[in-house]
């Protein structure tokens, strides 16, 4: 990926945390299934029921998530980026391997950057859109407000970690 990709406030969602904590700690939330299953799922709302990464380019990001004691909704998807330690990109656009993806939901592509400053690490999540209605149905229906808490999830699982 470019290394000067810019968000566009037109079509993206930036979700921006300091975490006292080093790269390391936070790549390891984000790419270990186990870790993965603390925060990805706002607590109050459900869980991660399964779980399954293969952290490379083409490799497959697949998370099933719970609501109540409903059965579990796969989300599958393709990491397109993987620098360790510094970004990780996946999208739901696309199936492992980059196979072209069949979906009834928003598709995203969700860009994370870390980088140094000072004793942590300033942590960027970016959700990419293919129009500004997928954008303002992602703020309204619920998932900014998840995505913002499971990055607060986030932060505590990886201070917990030090």
């Amino acid at each position: 990926m470019n290394q000067q990709f810019a968000a566009n406030p037109k079509l993206d969602i930036v979700i921006e945390r300091f975490i006292d904590a080093p790269a390391r700690l936070v790549w390891e939330a984000l790419t270990k299934p186990e870790h993965l299953k603390e925060w990805y799922m706002p607590r109050e709302w459900g869980r991660v029921a399964r779980a399954e990464m293969d952290v490379r380019p083409g490799g497959m990001f697949s998370i099933d998530i719970a609501v109540g004691d409903g059965e579990p909704f796969p989300n599958l998807g393709c990491f397109l980026d993987v620098v360790p330690m510094e970004r990780l990109v996946w999208t739901s656009m696309l199936f492992p391997g980059y196979r072209p993806a069949v979906f009834d939901d928003i598709p995203i592509t969700a860009v994370v950057t870390m980088q140094a400053e000072g004793t942590g690490t300033r942590y960027v999540f970016t959700a990419l859109h293919r129009d500004a209605a997928d954008l303002e149905n992602n703020r309204t229906s619920g998932w900014l407000e998840g995505t913002e808490i499971a990055t607060d999830q986030l932060v505590a699982l990886v201070t917990s970690l030090k």
